[in-house]
This record gives C-alpha cells, structure tokens and sequence, in this order.
C-alpha cells in the first residue's frame, strides 16, 4: 500500500484488480491512474450528500445509470456505504455482459446490498424491483438521451440528490441542423451553430443549460461545475441537483423561451412534461 499513495485506506485491493484499475501484480498504469482519480474526484462530491441522507434517513437507495462496469457503484459501495453497513446501490446498464460481471463480482465480494438491473434507462422507471423512491441518481457519461431519461427517472422517483455527467449529447445539434433554414431567417442568434463544429458544441452547451432550467423548475437547487481538469477528460460538465421543493420561478418561462428563440420546439417534450 505504501508504493500506491492515491488509494483510500481501507479500500478493498482485489476490487480494484477486478475492474482492471489495478494490475494483477498491484500496480497502477497511467491509463486506470486517469480514470482512478476521475472517479475519486467524483466521489468526493458524491460522499458527502450520501452521509446527508444516512444521517436524515439511516439509509438511502442510490441508482447508477449506464453504469457500464459500475466503477461508480463499486467504489461508492466500498469507500462509502460498506462502512456504514447502509445503504443499497442499483446499478442500470442494458449491456447484457456487464450486468452478468457485475453481478458475479459483487456476489464474489460479498458485497450483498448490490443488485443489477439489464434495461435502459428509461425502461427502468417504472421496473418494479426498483424502490418507488431513490434518494440519489448518478449518471456519469450516460450518452446523449440516456441523461435525460436518468433526470425523468429521478423526478418520477423523487430523488434528493441527482449527480449528473452528461455525453455526447447529440440530439439538441440534431435539431438546430434540422431547422437551421427555417432559423436564419428567424432569429440572428443562428449564427451562433451556422458552422457544424459550432452546432456541435452550441448543441451540447445548450443541452446542460435547458437541463438545469429543467431540474430548477422542478424543485432542484442546481451546481453546475467541472469533474476533473481538461487535460484527463473532455465531457467534464458535472451537475449537482439538490431537492428543494422551492421552483426557481421563472425557470419555465426561460426554458419555453430558449425553445422558441432558438427554433427547438420539437425538444419541448423531452424538457417540458
């Protein structure tokens, strides 16, 4: 342990060599160094909320969407939940192979409060082996919709505290390309994604923006800040929405008018509802 300085104490070592952050012989490459501090990073904004509600509650209920190979889950469940013997973590992933791994390892692990669900996002909303409420979502690099679909499942669920890292979001850049004609002559703002490097990027800025005012207008305290430095991840954006049940009150108003001005009326549906 002395030759590994960035772990945790206490933090199980044949857990890490099972994710491949560790080699077999114990050592970290550069490769799982990045991707280690990327999630202890996150970690520290997660541990906090977490020992909040085990406070409030004495337990919580944490889902984890698109969690791939639950890096998340696993390390949350092992530096955080296993110490207070708390606490149930879902890991949501529709990749058939990682849910079975998954599920093998936490059993290998002892790690019994884990469980695996084999669906997208939004088909677990309303899977029934899912608590009617969750206390915390996390979605870290969720792709494009699957972000969204893990905000609706937090509303539905009435989650405290929602996590999010969005990816790859596409489908707002989609639009404005759909209707860019149309928006010329509607508003000089186009040529802010006339250019399609400039689509891409003003689509993915936009997207987090009209998030936020969502999760405002909904009840949600929002932190927008950055996960980690550029230089270890380019999808960076980490937004932290807290449970208030006090609307930002003209959150809605400004959301419906970024629509309007920016042409993307065909998005209402998956931000207004």
């Amino acid at each position: 342990m002395s030759n590994l300085p960035e772990l945790r104490p206490g933090q199980s070592i044949e857990l890490l060599k099972a994710l491949h952050i560790l080699t077999r012989d114990g050592k970290l490459n550069q490769d799982s160094r990045r991707k280690l501090k990327q999630v202890y990073h996150l970690v520290q904004f997660i541990e906090p909320l977490l020992a909040e509600i085990l406070a409030e509650k004495g337990d919580v209920n944490l889902a984890d969407h698109g969690a791939g190979k639950s890096y998340l889950g696993f390390i949350l469940y092992d530096l955080v939940l296993k110490a207070h013997n708390a606490g149930y973590v879902y890991g949501i992933e529709w990749r058939e192979d990682l849910v079975n791994k998954s599920q093998e390892l936490a059993h290998h692990l002892g790690f019994d409060r884990m469980a695996f669900l084999n669906q997208s996002v939004a088909e677990s909303t309303s899977n029934s082996k899912l608590p009617d409420q969750i206390d915390m979502v996390t979605a870290l690099h969720a792709c494009d919709t699957a972000t969204d679909d893990a905000i609706r499942f937090g509303l539905e669920k009435q989650a405290q505290f929602m996590v999010l890292v969005p990816c790859c979001q596409a489908e707002v850049a989609a639009t404005l390309r759909k209707h860019k004609n149309e928006s010329f002559g509607k508003t000089p703002l186009s040529e802010i994604w006339r250019h399609p490097i400039h689509t891409r990027e003003f689509g993915s800025q936009i997207t987090n923006v009209l998030r936020c005012l969502q999760l405002e207008s909904r009840g949600y305290q929002v932190t927008v800040t950055e996960l980690v430095g550029w230089e270890h991840s380019m999808k960076n954006e980490l937004i932290i929405a807290r449970q208030t049940n006090s609307p930002r009150k003209n959150a809605l108003s400004r959301l419906e008018q970024i629509l309007h001005e920016l042409n993307l009326e065909d998005m209402r549906q998956r931000f207004i509802y």
